[in-house]
């Protein structure tokens, strides 16, 4: 026997043998009785759970989260009460369309999710690398994300099926421009923004609410991929998120991004021009200038992957008091789908697995049983397994209550009447915050995304880019006339035989 930890069995009974199974003979059979065959063949059956339905693909680390800017006039939010106020957070960064085994450096649009650990309990900021999305109800995304799967018959992805039901959804080319610009493909995920996308709201210890966003300010540099050297990196590594990621932090270069808010009171959305809520649209920041909270700074990669990444579970449900919803009806979904979402991939008490279980705050709730009750909960007396009980269990604490919305979310003048008015923001970013040459690899990054669809899709999303703006279905179409000509005018090579072939 040696000084290292001796083998055991799950149940905690020491193993005799690690590596050879047991049998009736020289050529068998194996013997039923061989229960460390049995355990270890039974457990590699059960290592793999659901991959997420999107955002199947990630990478995380954790970190520290530090206030430095007073915020307490917006929300009373105790995370926010004082300057130099900490807390832990885990963040996972991710793909959207693309499996467990999709190359990092695809062209898609990136989750961005932070879990701060506070201790008015754990509160999740669920968003992507892009300040807005591609639609704006929740009815529409189910259909939305089959589109960006694989085709039913086929089994690949199906450019026909993306650009057919972007055509038909106008709020859609605004993240679809975004998209197809250079910032389509990130060098990793320490060289990009990140958004809570969604409107949120806060408020202060007075009970006035304002409508917040929430921007992630990337302290490094942003840095992206062109399709051809994307293309190039991929034949080398599906991996590069994830070895630049780790291996930055190892070496001590962490990561930091600056958490920024854009704040509108609570009367002036009423008075806006555009619902504030439309997750398709974005605060001009003339009006709404970002204001700097506080620093995220990522020094450690988990010690086991699948424990505190792949476990992780992010939802916008996971509010503190203080930071609360809004009327964006796509927000409202994504409260009940998300958790909804992990339930069925993790299980039942999934929030107890230790990436999602509480570190500064005490839990204390009225779940019980069913798969995976590790955990006890009995608040000291077994007695208290109900609500309201006179055995001192826990009880609802009304002082933090959020206080009523003066608004529904369904006023008139906010109803999409006008056809120009998601037109608006994407002709804006085409002529004036772009420039022409980023807006001449748009064309040519949009042309090659849609040159695989038929001529009639191609038609319906070119009448949507004019609606944008002319130059940009021109520049599109000229785009994908020159890789029709360059495949036309292309010498057909014919190899008779596989050494031909090879040679």
């Amino acid at each position: 026997m040696t000084d290292r930890p001796r083998l055991t069995t799950t149940a905690g009974a020491p193993v005799s043998h690690n590596d050879t199974s047991k049998s009736a003979g020289p050529r068998g059979p194996l013997m039923l009785d061989d229960y460390q065959l049995i355990e270890k063949l039974a457990h590699q059956n059960r290592e793999r759970i659901p991959e997420r339905v999107v955002h199947a693909k990630g990478w995380g680390a954790q970190g520290t989260f530090e206030v430095t800017h007073d915020i307490s006039r917006y929300t009373c939010a105790k995370l926010f009460s004082r300057v130099g106020n900490t807390c832990e957070i885990l963040s996972r960064w991710s793909t959207v369309a693309g499996e467990l085994g999709a190359a990092d450096a695809e062209r898609d649009v990136r989750g961005f999710s932070v879990k701060f650990y506070t201790e008015e309990g754990n509160w999740d900021l669920v968003g992507n690398n892009t300040p807005i999305f591609f639609v704006r109800d929740p009815m529409k995304f189910p259909d939305f994300i089959r589109t960006q799967k694989r085709h039913p018959k086929t089994n690949l992805r199906s450019p026909e099926a993306m650009f057919d039901f972007w055509a038909a959804q106008p709020e859609s080319v605004h993240q679809v421009t975004i998209l197809m610009s250079d910032r389509g493909i990130p060098r990793n995920p320490m060289h990009m923004h990140g958004y809570g996308s969604h409107t949120y709201s806060m408020w202060n210890a007075d009970g006035e609410r304002f409508w917040v966003k929430f921007h992630f300010r990337c302290q490094q540099p942003i840095l992206n991929w062109t399709n051809e050297e994307a293309e190039a990196l991929i034949g080398k590594t599906r991996e590069s998120f994830q070895e630049d990621l780790f291996n930055a932090i190892e070496r001590g270069d962490y990561p930091r991004w600056e958490l920024n808010i854009q704040v509108m009171p609570e009367a002036q959305a009423e008075e806006m021009p555009f619902n504030p809520f439309d997750l398709t649209k974005v605060w001009p920041h003339g009006d709404f200038p970002l204001i700097p909270v506080g620093m995220l700074t990522f020094d450690r990669n988990p010690q086991n992957y699948f424990q505190m990444v792949e476990n992780a579970a992010y939802s916008p449900s996971n509010r503190i008091p203080g930071i609360g919803f809004s009327p964006d009806k796509m927000l409202q979904a994504r409260v009940f789908s998300y958790a909804d979402a992990h339930r069925y991939r993790l299980g039942t008490h999934y929030e107890a697995l230790p990436p999602n279980a509480p570190k500064a705050a005490k839990v204390a709730h009225y779940h019980k049983d069913g798969p995976m009750r590790f955990f006890s909960n009995d608040f000291g007396n077994p007695d208290a397994y109900y609500e309201p009980n006179q055995y001192g269990g826990p009880v609802a604490d009304p002082t933090v209550a959020e206080p009523p919305l003066r608004v529904s979310g369904e006023i008139g003048k906010w109803v999409q009447a006008e056809e120009d008015i998601d037109y608006v923001q994407p002709r804006k970013l085409y002529k004036e915050v772009l420039s022409e040459a980023e807006r001449e690899r748009l064309h040519r990054n949009m042309a090659a995304a849609f040159h695989p669809c038929s001529e009639k899709v191609k038609e319906r999303w070119l009448a949507v880019l004019r609606k944008v703006h002319p130059d940009y279905e021109a520049g599109v179409r000229a785009a994908d006339k020159a890789l029709s000509d360059k495949a036309a005018n292309a010498i057909p090579v014919t190899a008779r035989t596989p050494m031909e072939a090879a040679e």
